[in-house]
């Protein structure tokens, strides 16, 4: 079971994080801090596994206060904030809930932490890969490697370099999970791509290199809006 403390300068969050954990068989919640110091000062001579960050605090920041801790458990950030978002991701953070957030949201986070926990890896940006099972294994997939995801029913292929695949039971939105949320995005529904292999864009047909892949009505404002921050040299026509 994983050891746990939050950070948020509102009580009722802390009771909410609290709840949510007592009803959880994965943590144990120790304590909750209004003052970011004070849960510095615990985490030092108490280390936990699990860290629940707000970011927007008055006279500091979650994200400055994470800067801060040398050995760092893994983090889920909370915030009422949505703009944070991109930035909590390159810090590492396991994930993001945004206030008001539901018991099963909160799950799934927790659940998330669990799993990284399990396989010995306090962030997934920061290790670049994570695993999957194929084969009767389990199989690391550099994220790195990714050439684009490719979703059938229940099963998925994970396009790699060199012409590599693996084949993994998984959804499209389970792997989604596992993969930073500033870097991949969901185009179609059978398909995933890493925005920074996107070469080209041309009448809803999206160019890696040599493979095309079709950009779904369904996903074409969302991916939009995401190579819009990108400034990566792709050509979007």
């Amino acid at each position: 079971m994983m050891r746990a403390i939050a950070i948020d300068d509102e009580p009722p969050a802390l009771e909410i994080i609290s709840h949510f954990c007592k009803k959880s068989e994965l943590v144990h919640f120790e304590k909750g801090f209004t003052d970011p110091e004070e849960g510095l000062r615990y985490m030092k001579k108490f280390p936990v596994d699990l860290l629940f960050l707000d970011i927007n605090m008055p006279g500091t920041n979650g994200i400055e206060i994470l800067k801060r801790i040398e050995n760092r458990p893994l983090v889920i950030f909370i915030t009422a904030y949505g703009q944070y978002a991109v930035e909590s991701y390159s810090l590492d953070a396991v994930d993001y809930l945004l206030k008001p957030f539901s018991e099963e949201r909160f799950m799934k986070a927790v659940g998330k932490a669990r799993d990284y926990m399990q396989l010995g890896i306090n962030s997934l940006a920061q290790h670049g890969f994570f695993f999957v099972r194929a084969d009767y294994s389990l199989i690391k997939i550099n994220i790195h490697e990714i050439r684009y995801i490719e979703g059938l029913d229940d099963y998925l292929k994970i396009h790699l370099e060199n012409n590599q695949m693996v084949v993994t039971r998984m959804t499209l939105k389970n792997i989604l999970e596992k993969l930073p949320a500033n870097a991949f995005v969901r185009v179609h529904r059978s398909f995933i791509v890493p925005l920074g292999k996107i070469t080209s864009v041309k009448n809803k047909m999206i160019r890696l290199g040599e493979t095309e892949i079709p950009l779904g009505n369904t996903y074409e404002e969302d991916f939009f809006k995401a190579i819009g921050t990108l400034n990566n040299g792709s050509t979007i026509a």
